[in-house]
């Protein structure tokens, strides 16, 4: 190999390493954002409380409300994070929507297929696990980096007390990048993981006039009020079971309000 070609590929292997370095340095290490709530447990071995609900939510639910999305909808889309600052970001979609003229807009793509992978939500051995195919563009220091590829995601549960909300936390776990793009795999995968991570989440999946209980009894003259007091859940015969644990109270017409 000549000197000439040697000092191209050493060039060009000291801007790439370089840049990952000036990445992880500025930008950081990619981690989910923080979300409401504590982590969903399973249920008590030793029994559900009595006053308990059950609700049943099938695989095919979750992916029918997917590919609901990806028909009639918009498919998902946000502009690429490249800080954790809430302000930095804001001035980053200002920033992208000015490159959008050139076509590289600096966003990530859900794709309802891709890559060989149809996004879609799985229930495997108790979690919940999402492959989920993209595509995307970077606004680089070696020009527009345009990539596709797909990431397995899982989905924990937590439970917002204050919010009385079911909430779904999406945690990226591998970015799968296709062709060429893998060489720039040091930049362009801590990028999706850091979007999906922070852009994505919290995922709503109960709000809590959904799950909350306010029964007037007539025959009382009173009203029954039920407050969640806890939810614990688990996965078994292909169907996500929530157990909803209430707290009841009771009012009638004779008490003072205060």
């Amino acid at each position: 190999m000549s000197k000439t070609w040697t000092f191209i590929i050493g060039s060009l292997v000291g801007l790439i390493v370089g840049g990952i370095l000036t990445f992880y340095l500025f930008v950081g290490v990619p981690q989910a954002g923080q979300i409401p709530g504590a982590p969903i447990q399973q249920p008590d071995p030793n029994g559900n409380p009595p006053a308990t609900a059950q609700i049943v939510l099938k695989q095919e639910f979750f992916n029918e409300v997917l590919n609901t999305i990806f028909r009639d909808m918009n498919a998902p889309s946000f502009p690429l994070t490249l800080t954790e600052n809430r302000e930095a970001q804001n001035n980053e979609s200002a920033s992208y929507a000015m490159l959008q003229n050139g076509g590289c807009d600096g966003r990530i793509t859900l794709l309802a297929e891709g890559s060989g992978v149809q996004s879609s939500l799985k229930f495997d051995n108790g979690r919940i696990v999402a492959p989920l195919a993209f595509s995307g563009s970077y606004n680089s220091m070696f020009g527009c980096i345009r990539f596709s590829g797909w990431t397995q995601a899982n989905l924990e549960l937590r439970f917002d007390a204050a919010q009385q909300t079911v909430l779904g936390q999406l945690n990226i776990e591998t970015v799968n990048l296709d062709g060429g793009a893998s060489m720039f795999g040091g930049i362009v995968t801590p990028l999706v993981q850091r979007t999906l991570n922070d852009r994505v989440n919290p995922i709503q999946i109960l709000q809590g006039k959904q799950i909350a209980l306010n029964l007037p009894i007539a025959a009382t003259n009173g009203n029954m009020t039920a407050k969640v007091k806890d939810v614990r859940s688990e996965i078994k015969d292909n169907a996500l079971n929530l157990f909803v644990i209430y707290q009841f109270s009771g009012t009638n017409a004779n008490q003072p309000a205060f």
